[in-house]
């Protein structure tokens, strides 16, 4: 078990193309640290995404190291920390329900666990088809913004993976949304 006064140092460079045998091992343990905590800190009735959450969570650690001076030193406690608020983000998100396909899949699971009525399928199917067509017809940068923020990402990730200022992530979000309600009401969909 990691304590507190453990730290793992991590040499910068790109982690998609970065292969060498200190960085590997680096990563490696970083990843074994955050395997740890979340086992820790997932409830059972999740466990079954904890592979999703550790990969999460790197991904998150990765952006630090990517944006940081090159041989930081992570400790423990930031490990832990990003691990509890990546899986509390992962029970928000399971909770609110927001795993919802747009894939165009019948045997869907409503997130209670119930499954669909053929009424509710019908609705769903017509919604995601609507939601498709309306997402289309904003321009990319807009269409990239509100697809990010629909996913769970707020502005200040979203600007961050897109690489735009937070205003303007924020402007794309707010009129992006603006249209796509516009659009789906036009459609007959009331939200």
């Amino acid at each position: 078990m990691a304590t507190k006064a453990e730290s793992v140092t991590v040499e910068g460079g790109d982690p998609a193309t970065d292969t060498n045998s200190t960085g590997d091992h680096d990563f490696s343990e970083l990843r074994a640290q955050l395997v740890r905590a979340v086992r820790r800190v997932c409830p059972a009735w999740l466990a079954s995404q904890a592979d999703d959450i550790v990969q999460e969570a790197m991904i998150r650690v990765m952006r630090v190291i990517r944006t940081s001076e090159s041989g930081r030193e992570l400790k423990a406690s930031y490990l832990w920390r990003v691990a509890h608020t990546t899986t509390i983000d992962a029970i928000r998100t399971r909770k609110a329900g927001r795993e919802v396909s747009l894939d165009d899949d019948g045997g869907a699971v409503i997130p209670d666990g119930s499954r669909p009525s053929p009424e509710q399928r019908v609705a769903g199917s017509q919604l995601r088809q609507g939601l498709r067509d309306c997402l289309g017809r904003l321009n990319d940068d807009r269409r990239r913004a509100v697809t990010l923020y629909l996913q769970g990402h707020g502005v200040t990730e979203a600007a961050t993976l897109l690489g735009y200022a937070h205003k303007r992530t924020e402007n794309l979000v707010y009129h992006g949304l603006a249209s796509l309600r516009d659009c789906l009401g036009s459609k007959g969909f009331s939200l």
